[in-house]
């Protein structure tokens, strides 16, 4: 097993979900902190070392929802969201507060341990972006600062709104972005939320970078709750 040195606080009020997460990250390798309510959380997280949080939204004393702001305002420590709520709008509102991702209750191990690997490369991407200006994943490639996309190693003709697109997705790779995070980043605030003009934009986009639009490698559609870059 190896010895991992990002250390995971699980933030979960039931006993053996709490005790089957422990004991999936301790398989892995990663040091554990456990936590029951919110104000344990928040408590740990100023005084301990914590690489990545796993937070139920049911707790006993607030709401992770209110967990998740409240973090936000002073920290961007990767959040997972693990919970029994399976509705479209709980997900894409936890994301909109800041979450990383969104895993529904029950889980596999595996799975869960595929979504840590995912936030946590984000987040040591996100340390170094300054100096990071190319970016990669299968054959598709954006240039920042040349400004330029390359599928299998050939240029790729684009539209600035389709290269927004592509760029905002390659930032966050790995990542869900919600429909309307999208469409503020893209649009504006002013904007408003019709995703007419997005489900275009992403239809264009993948015509030009999927083999099969209809079955997309690289940007993930998430339904019901926005889309997501491959991360490899």
């Amino acid at each position: 097993m190896k010895r991992r040195s990002e250390s995971i606080l699980v933030v979960e009020d039931d006993p053996q979900i709490r005790s089957f997460i422990c004991y999936a990250l301790k398989q892995e390798g990663f040091p554990c902190l456990t936590a029951g309510g919110a104000q344990n959380a928040l408590s740990t997280l100023v005084s301990s070392q914590v690489d990545l949080m796993l937070l139920d939204l049911g707790l006993p004393d607030y709401d992770g929802m209110d967990v998740i702001k409240k973090v936000r305002e002073w920290s961007e420590i990767p959040i997972i969201v693990v919970s029994a709520r399976d509705q479209d709008s709980e997900k894409a509102a936890a994301l909109d507060c800041g979450a990383d991702d969104y895993l529904t209750k029950p889980f596999s191990a595996t799975e869960l341990m595929a979504r840590i690997r995912v936030a946590l490369r984000h987040a040591s991407r996100s340390a170094g972006s300054k100096a990071q200006s190319v970016y990669t994943v299968g054959g598709l490639t954006l240039d920042l600062e040349r400004h330029l996309v390359f599928l299998d190693g050939a240029e790729l003709h684009v539209t600035p709104m389709e290269y927004s697109l592509l760029a905002l997705l390659f930032k966050n790779m790995g990542k869900v972005l919600t429909t309307q995070y999208i469409l503020k980043e893209i649009y504006g605030v002013g904007y408003g939320t019709d995703t007419q003009a997005l489900r275009a934009l992403m239809a264009g986009l993948r015509r030009k970078i999927e083999k099969s639009p209809a079955k997309p490698r690289y940007i993930l559609t998430e339904i019901g709750v926005g889309y997501r870059l491959v991360d490899e």
